[in-house]
């Protein structure tokens, strides 16, 4: 089986990450964890050089961390597991990652990170659900006392 992994640094993407590692077994189950640095704006001006996104560049290091820890707390684990971080609109990264990964399942978090960021990711887990071509695992935070 394979499961694409999608993660920011929100608490929703650790329960997703816990969710993987109870719910499938190590065998025969690879995990691509995937982090999608999403642009302020999708389209650059035409005096712009294609893929030239400077507002990303400090946060590439920490998106690479941030796989690299995941990656590292399933193989632990036991999974085989590889790690990718792209650039674009975080939705559509997602669905096209599975898609030529050829991923049986994708799982992410119920909700992003907070504040701006999560306003315009907040409706990706209901969009990867819609227009996914394989299953989908929303993972909510298990309710704490």
């Amino acid at each position: 089986m394979r499961i694409l992994l999608g993660v920011d640094d929100s608490k929703f993407a650790g329960d997703a990450l816990r969710a993987i590692i109870t719910q499938f077994r190590t065998e025969n189950t690879e995990v691509r964890v995937l982090h999608v640095l999403q642009p302020i704006t999708l389209l650059a001006p035409p005096e712009m050089a294609p893929g030239y996104i400077p507002e990303l560049e400090s946060q590439k290091g920490p998106a690479r961390e941030l796989v690299e820890r995941v990656a590292k707390q399933l193989r632990e684990a036991g999974f085989k597991v590889n790690t990718a971080v792209e650039i674009g609109d975080v939705r559509m990264c997602i669905i096209d990652a599975a898609a030529e990964w050829g991923a049986d399942l994708i799982v992410v978090g119920s909700h992003g990170q907070r504040g701006i960021r999560g306003f315009l990711l907040g409706s990706v887990a209901e969009s990867v659900a819609r227009h996914a071509k394989c299953s989908v695992e929303i993972v909510r935070a298990p309710v704490r006392a």
